[in-house]
Protein backbone atom coordinates (compact mmCIF):
# COMPACT_ATOMS: atom_id res chain seq x y z
CA UNK A 1 0.00 0.00 0.00
CA UNK A 2 0.84 3.31 -1.01
CA UNK A 3 -0.27 6.41 0.75
CA UNK A 4 -1.00 9.09 -2.58
CA UNK A 5 -2.43 12.09 0.03
CA UNK A 6 -2.79 12.95 3.39
CA UNK A 7 -4.33 16.24 4.28
CA UNK A 8 -5.37 17.96 7.51
CA UNK A 9 -8.86 18.12 8.19
CA UNK A 10 -9.79 19.27 11.59
CA UNK A 11 -8.64 19.30 15.31
CA UNK A 12 -12.16 18.51 17.55
CA UNK A 13 -12.44 19.51 21.38
CA UNK A 14 -14.55 16.17 21.78
CA UNK A 15 -16.01 13.18 19.93
CA UNK A 16 -19.21 14.72 18.60
CA UNK A 17 -16.81 17.48 16.43
CA UNK A 18 -14.59 14.80 14.99
CA UNK A 19 -15.49 14.36 11.08
CA UNK A 20 -18.30 11.60 9.92
CA UNK A 21 -17.76 8.34 10.98
CA UNK A 22 -17.73 6.93 7.24
CA UNK A 23 -14.51 5.66 6.96
CA UNK A 24 -12.12 3.35 9.04
CA UNK A 25 -9.60 5.08 10.98
CA UNK A 26 -6.44 4.83 13.28
CA UNK A 27 -5.59 6.18 16.20
CA UNK A 28 -2.12 7.27 17.42
CA UNK A 29 -1.00 8.22 20.86
CA UNK A 30 2.10 7.89 23.17
CA UNK A 31 3.94 9.29 26.22
CA UNK A 32 4.73 13.16 25.40
CA UNK A 33 7.85 12.93 23.07
CA UNK A 34 7.52 9.66 22.06
CA UNK A 35 7.53 10.64 18.37
CA UNK A 36 4.04 10.05 17.90
CA UNK A 37 4.00 13.28 15.05
CA UNK A 38 7.16 12.02 13.25
CA UNK A 39 5.57 8.64 12.69
CA UNK A 40 2.92 9.82 11.26
CA UNK A 41 4.78 12.28 9.04
CA UNK A 42 6.72 8.97 8.06
CA UNK A 43 3.97 6.80 7.11
CA UNK A 44 2.70 9.69 4.70
CA UNK A 45 5.76 10.91 3.44
CA UNK A 46 4.89 14.02 4.56
CA UNK A 47 7.40 15.59 7.26
CA UNK A 48 5.28 19.14 7.84
CA UNK A 49 1.73 16.98 8.18
CA UNK A 50 1.79 16.49 11.61
CA UNK A 51 3.13 19.21 13.41
CA UNK A 52 6.34 17.91 16.07
CA UNK A 53 7.70 20.05 18.78
CA UNK A 54 10.13 19.03 21.91
CA UNK A 55 7.67 21.21 23.86
CA UNK A 56 5.43 18.24 25.82
CA UNK A 57 1.92 18.71 25.50
CA UNK A 58 2.12 20.10 21.89
CA UNK A 59 -0.97 18.48 20.70
CA UNK A 60 -3.87 19.19 22.48
CA UNK A 61 -7.18 18.41 20.70
CA UNK A 62 -8.11 15.17 18.55
CA UNK A 63 -6.39 15.76 14.84
CA UNK A 64 -7.65 14.06 11.84
CA UNK A 65 -5.49 13.48 8.78
CA UNK A 66 -7.60 12.67 5.97
CA UNK A 67 -5.75 9.43 3.96
CA UNK A 68 -5.71 7.99 0.30
CA UNK A 69 -4.11 5.08 -0.51
CA UNK A 70 -3.57 3.08 -3.34
CA UNK A 71 -2.61 -1.14 -2.89
CA UNK A 72 -0.63 -2.77 -5.61
CA UNK A 73 -3.67 -3.55 -7.93
CA UNK A 74 -4.66 0.50 -8.30
CA UNK A 75 -7.11 0.57 -6.16
CA UNK A 76 -8.04 3.42 -3.85
CA UNK A 77 -8.58 3.66 0.11
CA UNK A 78 -10.25 6.83 1.98
CA UNK A 79 -9.08 6.79 5.63
CA UNK A 80 -8.40 8.70 8.46
CA UNK A 81 -5.26 8.98 10.46
CA UNK A 82 -5.62 11.03 13.88
CA UNK A 83 -3.10 12.15 16.24
CA UNK A 84 -4.42 12.29 19.77
CA UNK A 85 -2.79 14.44 22.97
CA UNK A 86 0.28 12.33 24.30
CA UNK A 87 -0.15 11.53 28.06
CA UNK A 88 2.31 11.42 30.96
CA UNK A 89 5.03 14.49 32.00
CA UNK A 90 3.05 16.95 30.12
CA UNK A 91 3.60 20.40 32.10
CA UNK A 92 0.20 21.38 32.51
CA UNK A 93 -2.81 22.20 35.16
CA UNK A 94 -4.41 19.26 36.86
CA UNK A 95 -7.60 20.44 35.33
CA UNK A 96 -6.25 20.29 31.88
CA UNK A 97 -4.97 17.07 32.38
CA UNK A 98 -8.28 15.46 33.32
CA UNK A 99 -10.05 17.40 30.59
CA UNK A 100 -7.68 15.77 28.25
CA UNK A 101 -8.35 12.85 30.05
CA UNK A 102 -11.75 12.43 29.29
CA UNK A 103 -11.38 13.53 25.85
CA UNK A 104 -9.61 10.97 25.37
CA UNK A 105 -11.55 8.30 26.64
CA UNK A 106 -14.52 9.52 24.94
CA UNK A 107 -13.26 9.35 22.00
CA UNK A 108 -11.47 5.68 21.95
CA UNK A 109 -14.41 4.88 23.95
CA UNK A 110 -16.83 6.02 21.67
CA UNK A 111 -16.25 6.89 17.99
CA UNK A 112 -17.60 3.81 15.71
CA UNK A 113 -15.09 3.77 13.28
CA UNK A 114 -12.14 3.37 15.14
CA UNK A 115 -10.80 0.10 13.24
CA UNK A 116 -6.76 0.30 16.02
CA UNK A 117 -5.33 2.33 18.46
CA UNK A 118 -1.17 2.65 17.52
CA UNK A 119 0.59 3.02 21.09
CA UNK A 120 3.38 4.59 20.76
CA UNK A 121 6.55 3.25 23.21
CA UNK A 122 10.29 4.68 23.27
CA UNK A 123 12.44 1.84 23.14
CA UNK A 124 15.04 3.06 24.63
CA UNK A 125 13.43 2.52 27.98
CA UNK A 126 12.45 0.16 30.61
CA UNK A 127 8.64 -0.41 30.73
CA UNK A 128 7.44 2.73 32.26
CA UNK A 129 4.38 2.87 33.95
CA UNK A 130 2.20 5.38 32.46
CA UNK A 131 2.50 3.24 29.20
CA UNK A 132 1.82 0.17 31.21
CA UNK A 133 -1.27 1.62 32.72
CA UNK A 134 -2.44 3.26 29.49
CA UNK A 135 -2.68 -0.50 27.69
CA UNK A 136 -4.33 -1.79 30.48
CA UNK A 137 -7.00 0.70 30.13
CA UNK A 138 -7.19 0.33 27.16
CA UNK A 139 -8.18 -3.62 27.75
CA UNK A 140 -10.54 -2.41 30.34
CA UNK A 141 -12.70 -0.17 27.78
CA UNK A 142 -11.87 -3.57 25.02
CA UNK A 143 -10.41 -1.21 22.42
CA UNK A 144 -8.58 -3.07 20.19
CA UNK A 145 -4.59 -1.77 19.77
CA UNK A 146 -1.54 -2.83 18.60
CA UNK A 147 2.02 -1.27 19.84
CA UNK A 148 5.05 0.66 18.28
CA UNK A 149 8.44 0.62 19.65
CA UNK A 150 9.98 3.98 18.58
CA UNK A 151 13.39 5.21 18.14
CA UNK A 152 15.00 1.99 17.64
CA UNK A 153 17.59 3.99 15.90
CA UNK A 154 18.47 6.08 19.59
CA UNK A 155 20.16 3.41 21.15
CA UNK A 156 21.75 -0.44 20.64
CA UNK A 157 19.92 -2.73 19.49
CA UNK A 158 20.58 -5.45 22.30
CA UNK A 159 19.35 -2.63 24.48
CA UNK A 160 15.78 -2.10 22.23
CA UNK A 161 15.23 -6.08 21.96
CA UNK A 162 15.87 -5.87 26.12
CA UNK A 163 13.53 -3.50 26.49
CA UNK A 164 10.84 -4.86 24.16
CA UNK A 165 11.18 -7.81 25.58
CA UNK A 166 11.02 -7.04 29.02
CA UNK A 167 7.99 -4.75 28.14
CA UNK A 168 6.38 -7.87 26.55
CA UNK A 169 6.69 -9.98 29.41
CA UNK A 170 5.60 -7.35 31.97
CA UNK A 171 2.20 -7.37 30.58
CA UNK A 172 2.58 -11.02 30.19
CA UNK A 173 2.12 -10.65 33.98
CA UNK A 174 -1.72 -9.81 33.53
CA UNK A 175 -2.48 -10.55 30.07
CA UNK A 176 -3.32 -13.97 28.46
CA UNK A 177 -2.75 -12.46 24.74
CA UNK A 178 -0.68 -9.99 23.89
CA UNK A 179 -1.00 -7.05 20.55
CA UNK A 180 0.54 -7.34 17.70
CA UNK A 181 3.42 -5.07 18.19
CA UNK A 182 5.98 -3.31 15.39
CA UNK A 183 9.26 -1.29 16.16
CA UNK A 184 10.48 1.52 13.88
CA UNK A 185 12.42 4.47 13.59
CA UNK A 186 12.08 7.94 11.67
CA UNK A 187 15.23 8.28 11.00
CA UNK A 188 16.03 4.87 9.13
CA UNK A 189 12.33 4.95 7.70
CA UNK A 190 12.13 1.17 9.19
CA UNK A 191 8.51 0.20 10.14
CA UNK A 192 6.58 1.70 7.67
CA UNK A 193 5.70 -0.79 5.57
CA UNK A 194 4.71 -3.29 8.47
CA UNK A 195 2.37 -0.80 9.11
CA UNK A 196 1.10 -0.06 6.62
CA UNK A 197 0.38 -3.44 5.50
CA UNK A 198 -1.11 -4.01 8.96
CA UNK A 199 -3.79 -0.94 7.93
CA UNK A 200 -4.09 -1.99 4.50
CA UNK A 201 -5.92 -5.44 6.12
CA UNK A 202 -7.77 -4.07 8.32
CA UNK A 203 -9.21 -1.37 5.64
CA UNK A 204 -10.06 -4.79 3.95
CA UNK A 205 -12.00 -5.96 6.85
CA UNK A 206 -13.81 -2.81 7.09
CA UNK A 207 -14.48 -2.50 3.64
CA UNK A 208 -16.45 -6.08 3.78
CA UNK A 209 -17.96 -5.55 7.51
CA UNK A 210 -15.59 -7.60 9.39
CA UNK A 211 -14.88 -5.29 12.13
Amino acid sequence: MIITSATYVISSPDYLQCPKADRPEYAFIGRSNVGKSSLINMLCNNQKLAKTSGTPGKTQLINHFAIESASENKQKTQWYIVDLPGYGFAKVSQQQRKSWSKMIEDYLCKRENLVNVFVLVDSRHAPQKPDLEFVNRLGEWEVPFCIVFTKTDKTTQQEVSKNIKYFLNTMRTTWQFLPAHFTSSTIKKSGKDKILAAIEKWNGEFAAGAL
